[in-house]
């Protein structure tokens, strides 16, 4: 909502307010509000980039692109990417399109893919839907988990960059008690562009075994799960 006549924004992410999003379908009834995990942002990220250099241009299009594919449910409404060519992979599986991203569960499933037999599994995709991914991660992060590039190492049509996730583990997570201790995960992605500017093609290349080993390294919670919903009901600080 427009507060004394201006409209609201968020610094890194386009495609969130305005006209043009008055008809957005959001997963939790609303644009998410990133005011929590943009202050983690800034106080733990270990690059600043200069105002329109093209790592600044190419972080914020991977900040956007992240907040349309765990908010918006329709596909018609991302704008960041073509939705009639779009493919995602991961560590050089076989590329999906967005409906097969969607039968995987959405959210954090497909960037959990695994081929771990499922009793070693930890998280496993193949439970999990896109709401109960995104609350076991909300939970585990309030602060929410933040997303920085590292470096560009190419620029469009073809961008490949390194980046940094990180957050504090201050929720339990899949049954193991919070240990308040950062956790963080390096990788590296290709994003292709078409002319438009859309993205069409994603790859992502890291250790999943990163993540998860920092998650889990709390000693057990028993039998309960210790996760519970989020109490903000839009589940806001994802990444």
């Amino acid at each position: 909502m427009a507060t004394s006549g201006v409209e609201e924004q968020d610094k890194y992410r386009t495609y969130l307010y305005g006209e043009e999003e008055k008809d957005t379908k959001w997963r939790f009834g609303a644009p998410p509000n990133y005011d929590v995990v943009n202050k983690l942002f800034e106080e733990g990220r270990t690059k600043i980039w200069p105002p329109g250099s093209l790592e600044e241009k190419v972080q914020n299009l991977i900040k956007t692109w992240e907040m349309e594919m765990f908010h918006k449910t329709s596909f018609d409404d991302y704008k960041s990417v073509d939705p009639k060519k779009y493919t995602f992979s991961l560590n050089g599986r076989k590329a999906i399109t967005l409906e097969e991203k969607r039968k995987l569960g959405g959210g954090y499933n497909s960037l959990l893919q695994t081929s771990l037999p499922e009793k070693l599994r930890g998280y496993n995709p193949a439970e999990e839907t896109a709401d109960s991914s995104h609350r076991a991660f909300t939970t585990a992060f309030p602060r929410g988990f933040a997303l920085e590039i590292v470096q560009v190492y190419s620029g469009p049509p073809v961008i490949v960059y390194k980046f940094r996730h990180w957050g504090f583990l201050e929720g339990p997570f899949k049954g193991h008690e919070p240990t308040g201790e950062l956790v963080e995960l390096f990788g590296m992605a290709v994003f292709e562009l078409d002319e438009q500017m859309k993205i069409v093609k994603v790859e992502f290349f890291y250790d999943r075994g990163e993540l998860l080993g920092g998650l889990m390294q709390g000693p057990s919670l028993g039998n309960s799960t210790g996760e519970q919903a989020s109490s903000c009901p839009f589940l806001r600080n994802t990444g």
